[in-house]
């Protein structure tokens, strides 16, 4: 494999004193999702998982609305990079052609390449998930999450995704660089495995900005939870799209900042 998830690179460290030091670091690469031949989109990319990023990132972006709709995946090493060559059901490469969005995201945004203010806040739907969590629940998952992250444990430098149900834990993560790539892994992976966003909560690893809101809109996931604070217009989308926002998540606490109605204690 040309491109595994984590590389093994030598240097120096000063701890008191220089000394010879090796590390693990995370790959990034560009991933270019294609469609029935032509390219959609390429997104600055952790290439593990790839199978998943393919489902998720499609469902998010509309571009399918269930795993079936992909007839065919092949993921193909580049000299540079990976392809992820999609085959759509008959119909729904018309329709992606009609509203085609090229787009090129950095780790840092998820929303880079859109062609108007209109496009990066699309009307999101609503969600109507009816699940109702303690806040000691949501703690204990995060912390749950903690040894899972196996990626970030080796590099200190990945973000991770988690789908928390409630009497069962973890039953999913997914990391990489760019938070809302692990937000489309772990799409991926609950599509795959046929479960239901709307039956617990997500988690992140990050800050909670207006992307990843938009995501779980798509998903239909009623709670999004984050070890740190969520920006002003991530809350203002939430709020709209009946999405609640749990951040700042610690041992000792959390915030609730919208639809606080499905935390118990919160309401």
């Amino acid at each position: 494999m040309n491109f595994p998830p984590h590389l093994s690179v030598s240097g120096i460290a000063w701890r008191g004193h220089i000394q010879a030091a090796a590390r693990e670091v995370a790959s990034e690469v560009p991933v270019a999702f294609v469609y029935d031949g032509g390219t959609e989109a390429v997104m600055m990319a952790t290439p593990a998982d790839l199978e998943d990023f393919a489902v998720g990132f499609s469902l998010n972006e509309s571009v399918i609305s269930a795993a079936d709709d992909i007839t065919e995946l092949a993921i193909v090493e580049m000299e540079q990079g990976v392809e992820l060559r999609v085959q759509l059901r008959a119909g729904l490469r018309e329709m992606l052609v009609t509203r085609r969005r090229r787009k090129v995201g950095p780790v840092g945004c998820g929303l880079c390449g859109v062609e108007s203010i209109a496009d990066a806040l699309p009307p999101l739907p609503h969600v109507e998930a009816v699940l109702r969590l303690s806040p000691r629940e949501l703690i204990a998952a995060m912390k749950e999450m903690r040894p899972l992250q196996e990626l970030n444990t080796r590099t200190q430098a990945v973000h991770a995704a988690s789908f928390y149900m409630p009497g069962r834990g973890i039953v999913a993560l997914r990391e990489d660089v760019g938070r809302h790539n692990a937000l489309d892994k772990l799409a991926g992976a609950l599509e795959r495995a046929r479960i239901a966003p709307a039956t617990g909560a997500i988690l992140m690893t990050s800050r909670v900005s207006v992307e990843l809101v938009q995501k779980a809109a798509m998903m239909g996931a009623g709670v999004l939870a984050a070890v740190s604070a969520p920006t002003a217009l991530a809350l203002r989308q939430a709020e709209e799209a009946g999405i609640t926002i749990a951040g700042v998540v610690r041992d000792d606490g959390l915030e609730v900042f919208t639809h606080a109605e499905r935390i118990a204690d919160a309401a």
